[in-house]
C-alpha cells in the first residue's frame, strides 16, 4: 500500500494543481496524459488511481471545453436538409504523439463506427453531448476459434458481450483496456452526439496496432462443442474479421477549441 501511495502522490498533486489553474481543460488533459502514459501506453508508475484521476478530469468536460456547441456540426453549417444517411462522421484531431492520441468524433444521427478492436491499447471515451449506443466485446481466453466447413465462410472467434447500452450526456467516462472492458466495440449515434477520445498508445500498424473490423454472429450459429463457463448463450458471439466497411463515411474536420502547449 505504501508503494502505491508513493506512485499515486505525484499524480494527485498534479491534478490538484491543474484544477486550480486557469488553463483550459484540454491543456490539463494533455498534461495529465503526458504524466500517465509512456510511449507504449500506461507508464510503469501508473496505477488504478492514475486512471481514476484521468477519468475524473474527463468527466468534467463539456462541448464548450473543446470548442463545440451541442448539436450536429453539419447542420450548423447549413446542410441540415442533407439526408442523415449521407452525412459523414467528422473526426477532429487534437494531438498525437508516441504515447497517446486526443481526438473527437462528431456523429450525425444513425451514423455508425462498426465493430473494431484496439490492440494493446487503453481507450477513454467521454460523450460530450447527445446519445450514443455502445456495444462491446472481449475475447474469450483461452482462445476459441471455429473454422467454417462451408467454402468462402471465414473462421470465427468466440467473444463475450461486455456492454450493450446507451450513453447520454452528461455521463461518466468509459474505459477499455487491452484485454478487458470491451476492447472491441461499435458506436451508433442515437442522436447527434460527440465523443472525446484518448487512445494510449495510438494505432500504429508497424508496431502491431492495426485497427481490425469485425462482424458479430449469434453464438448459436457456431456454438456446437463450445464451452460456456459463465452466463447465457446471449452473452456470447462469434466474431469474424472483415474488410474496412465501404459505408464507413468519415471526414476530417478542424479542431477549433483551445490550443494546447506541448
Amino acid at each position: 500500500m505504501v508503494f502505491l501511495q508513493k506512485q499515486f502522490y505525484p499524480l494527485c498533486i498534479i491534478f490538484q494543481m491543474t484544477m486550480n489553474t486557469t488553463s483550459p481543460k484540454v491543456q490539463l488533459l494533455y498534461d495529465l496524459c503526458k504524466t500517465t502514459f509512456s510511449n507504449s501506453g500506461l507508464s510503469s508508475s501508473a496505477s488504478s488511481q492514475s486512471i481514476q484521476i484521468l477519468c475524473s478530469l474527463l468527466d468534467t468536460f463539456t462541448p464548450a471545453d473543446v470548442g463545440l456547441k451541442e448539436g450536429n456540426p453539419i447542420d450548423d453549417e447549413g446542410h441540415g436538409r442533407v439526408a442523415r444517411c449521407t452525412q459523414p462522421i467528422t473526426y477532429l484531431h487534437i494531438h498525437e504523439c508516441d504515447g497517446f492520441t486526443m481526438c473527437i468524433f462528431c456523429f450525425p444521427t444513425s451514423s455508425v463506427i462498426p465493430l473494431h478492436d484496439h490492440p494493446e491499447m487503453t481507450v477513454f471515451s467521454k460523450v460530450l453531448y447527445g446519445s450514443l449506443h455502445v456495444k462491446s466485446y472481449d475475447w474469450i481466453e483461452p482462445t476459441c476459434i471455429r473454422e467454417s466447413t462451408e467454402p468462402g465462410c471465414p473462421q470465427v472467434r468466440l467473444a463475450r458481450l461486455v456492454m450493450d447500452k446507451v450513453f447520454t450526456a452528461p455521463c461518466r467516462t468509459s474505459v477499455l483496456y487491452p484485454k478487458s472492458g470491451g476492447n472491441l466495440h461499435c458506436f451508433t449515434a442515437v442522436s447527434p452526439c460527440a465523443v472525446l477520445d484518448v487512445l494510449a498508445p495510438p494505432y500504429r500498424e508497424d508496431l502491431g496496432r492495426k485497427c481490425t473490423y469485425y462482424i458479430d454472429y449469434p453464438f448459436s450459429t457456431s456454438g456446437n462443442g463450445a464451452q460456456i463457463s459463465n452466463g447465457k448463450e446471449e452473452d456470447y458471439a462469434w466474431l469474424a474479421e472483415t474488410e474496412t466497411p465501404d459505408d464507413l463515411y468519415m471526414q476530417p474536420g478542424v479542431y477549433v477549441g483551445p490550443p494546447i502547449q506541448v
